[in-house]
C-alpha cells in the first residue's frame, strides 16, 4: 500500500459560526498509489489485524473548544505540543502556552505528545536549585493540569531540558541531566502510559497506546549513539510494533532543517540518512520533531515528517521565507479504517487555524528537500525542482 495525500479545504460556510477566513486541515491517507519518488508509503508492511479496537463513542463528532473550529474525532486523538519554554531559568510560561493548556481538555484527546523543551535550561550558569525550580514550575503549570484532566502524557527530552551533548566522556549540562532524570523517574508511573520497553526513560523508551506504537529516542543533541539506534531497530521490529495500526517516532531534533537560523550543524540530527532509512525500513508512519520552532507538515522519501511549531518563546519562520512567525499547537486524529491521519493546527496568537496553502510547497535545506504533505514532486514547477539550498542569514 502507498500513501496518498489529500488536502481538505474548508470555508466558514462549511462550519457555521467560525472564523470567516479560509480554514485548512492536512490529511494523509495510505490507500492508493502515488507518484514515484514523491509520495511516501505510510502504511504498515503487513495487513492490519482483522479486529479493531472498540471505537470511542464520540468518533466522527466535531469536538473542540467552543470558540474554535472543532475537528472531527478519529479513532485516536492526540494533542501535540512542543518548545514550551521561555527565557533561561524561567519558572513560568507565555500566555499562548497557558491558553493552550487551559483549553486542551476540550479537544478530548486520548494522549498529549510533548516533543521537548519543556523548561529553559542548557545554561551552565544555572544552579541545581534553579533547574529544580523550573521543573517545579512545569509540574505546577503544565503537567498537573493535564494529568488532573486524566489525559496520558508522553514526552521526548529537548536540548533545553537535558541536552545529551557530550565532552570528554561527560555531559556538558550535567546538572540539567541529573535534575531532569530525577524529576521524570518520579513521574514515570503516573503518566498513564502503557510501556512496551522503559529503556532509559525519559530519554529513550517505547509504549503502545490505543493500538499505536510510539518510539521515543534521545534527540536532545545532534548525536544518537549507535547502541540506541540498535535498540530502536529492535523495538520497531518487535511483534508489538509491527501489529500496531500506526508506528510513530518522536525526537526533539529533526532530520531536516526547515527554519531560519536552524540550518546549522548541531541543529539537526547527524547521520540523518541512516536514521531515516531505519524508520522507513520498519514502516514508521511519522517522525515528530521540534526544535526548529516552525510548524511544517511534510514528508521526505517514505516518511511523514511533523515539524512541530513552538508554543512558547522564539517562534521562527521557514527557510527562504519572510513570513511572521507564530506559536502553534496541533490536534492529530488517527483514522484506522481509512489509514488517514489529520492535522488540525492552530495559530495560538490569533486562535485561528493555520491554512496549509500558505505554507511553503517545499523546503530545501542542507540535508535535502522536504515536500509539504499535499504536494508531489510532479506538482512542482521546473524552477522549484531546480531549487538549491541557500544558507539562512539569521
Amino acid at each position: 500500500m502507498f500513501n496518498r495525500r489529500r488536502f481538505l479545504f474548508l470555508s466558514s460556510l462549511a462550519i457555521g459560526a467560525c472564523s470567516a477566513r479560509p480554514l485548512a486541515q492536512t490529511i494523509t491517507k495510505a490507500d492508493t498509489p502515488a507518484a514515484a519518488s514523491a509520495a511516501p508509503a505510510a502504511s504498515p508492511a503487513s495487513p492490519a489485524p482483522p479486529s479493531s479496537p472498540t471505537r470511542p463513542p464520540n468518533f466522527g463528532k466535531a469536538i473542540g473548544p467552543a470558540e474554535l473550529f472543532a475537528p472531527k474525532r478519529g479513532d485516536v486523538r492526540a494533542v501535540v505540543i512542543s518548545d514550551l519554554n521561555a527565557r533561561y531559568g524561567s519558572v513560568d510560561y507565555r500566555r499562548e502556552v497557558m491558553k493552550g493548556v487551559s483549553i486542551l481538555p476540550q479537544w478530548e484527546p486520548d494522549i498529549v505528545l510533548c516533543v521537548g523543551d519543556m523548561v529553559a535550561g542548557q545554561s551552565i550558569s544555572l544552579s541545581k536549585p534553579e533547574v529544580e525550580a523550573m521543573w517545579q514550575g512545569f509540574d505546577d503549570l503544565i503537567l498537573s493540569p493535564i494529568r488532573e484532566a486524566d489525559i496520558p502524557f508522553a514526552l521526548t527530552i529537548g536540548n533545553h531540558d537535558a541536552s545529551s551533548l557530550n565532552y570528554e566522556g561527560g555531559y556538558v549540562y550535567s546538572t540539567d541531566r541529573e535534575v531532569t532524570t530525577h524529576y521524570w523517574k518520579t513521574h514515570q508511573d503516573s503518566l498513564d502510559l502503557q510501556y512496551d520497553d522503559t529503556g532509559n526513560f525519559p530519554y529513550y523508551y517505547s509504549f503502545k497506546q490505543n493500538d499505536i506504537f510510539y518510539l521515543v529516542w534521545d534527540a536532545s543533541s545532534a548525536n544518537i549513539p549507535e547502541n540506541q539506534v540498535a535498540w530502536a531497530d529492535q523495538q520497531l521490529s518487535s511483534a508489538a510494533a509491527q501489529a500496531a495500526k500506526f508506528r510513530i517516532a518522536l525526537g526533539h531534533l529533526p532530520l531536516y532543517a526547515i527554519s531560519q537560523g536552524r540550518d546549522r550543524n548541531g541543529e539537526l540530527l547527524n547521520n540523518s540518512d541512516q536514521l531515516q532509512a531505519l524508520l522507513e525500513r520498519h514502516h514508521v508512519h511519522t517522525y515528530m520533531s521540534g526544535h526548529h520552532h516552525a510548524y511544517y507538515p511534510g514528508y521526505a522519501g517514505n516518511l511523514q515528517l511533523l515539524h512541530c511549531g513552538a508554543l512558547g518563546s522564539g517562534p521562527r519562520t521557514w527557510l527562504d521565507r519572510t513570513d511572521a512567525a507564530m506559536q502553534t499547537m496541533t490536534v492529530l486524529d488517527f483514522f484506522f479504517d481509512s489509514g488517514e491521519t489529520v492535522y488540525t493546527t492552530y495559530n495560538m496568537n490569533s486562535m485561528e487555524l493555520v491554512d496549509n496553502q500558505t505554507l511553503p510547497r517545499q523546503i530545501v535545506g542542507p540535508t535535502g528537500r522536504v515536500l509539504r504533505n499535499d504536494i508531489t514532486l510532479s506538482d512542482l514547477t521546473a524552477a522549484e525542482q531546480r531549487q538549491e539550498y541557500v544558507r539562512s542569514e539569521n
